[in-house]
């Protein structure tokens, strides 16, 4: 059964909040407000975030920024996870995702379904890495990015967790770009 280590001590994630939509604004992004006052409540520092308009060339453009951004170790977005013609989260990460994790999507999909049924296969959340940066794409709600970070990111996202996590593979993000010998 998964547990906290509590003889580990926690380690800071650094992580960038990226809201995706036509309309919000920082004053009425109550998505992105949620996911900054947990990812503080829990210890990690957030250290960017923006809003950007439903586009694939906008979303793939602060993506890359964040990636390549050595302060930044994770990048969590908010919205444009959908079916309909606006939402184009999913496309733009995969202009940018090097390796994808599967299993983040198929979680966060589990989750919902307790909680709204068969409408979550309308969700199109998806989980990856990229030049050593962890990106993570949650609908457009509060509540669907209060499921993601409490029931999935928040325990990936802890050293402490056991029997693993991703931030304790941080440091091996980038194995495949050493030179051998």
């Amino acid at each position: 059964m998964p547990r906290i280590d509590e003889s580990r001590p926690f380690l800071s994630v650094n992580i960038a909040i990226l809201t995706i939509s036509d309309s919000r604004t920082l004053a009425n992004d109550t998505s992105g407000q949620a996911l900054n006052d947990m990812i503080a409540r829990d210890g990690h520092k957030v250290v960017r975030r923006e809003i950007v308009k439903d586009e694939i060339a906008l979303i793939v453009g602060q993506l890359k920024r964040w990636i390549a951004d050595p302060e930044v170790d994770v990048v969590i977005t908010t919205g444009g996870t959908g079916v309909t013609g606006r939402d184009v989260t999913p496309e733009a990460f995969e202009q940018v995702l090097e390796k994808k994790i599967e299993g983040f999507g198929e979680l966060f999909r589990w989750i919902s379904f307790q909680k709204v049924g068969t409408s979550t296969i309308q969700s199109r959340a998806v989980g990856g890495v990229a030049g050593g940066t962890y990106l993570f794409a949650l609908p457009g709600s509060p509540s669907a990015c209060r499921d993601g970070w409490e029931e999935i990111l928040k325990h990936q996202l802890d050293n402490r967790h056991r029997p693993c996590n991703l931030t304790e593979l941080m440091p091996r993000l980038q194995e495949h770009l050493k030179r051998v010998g």
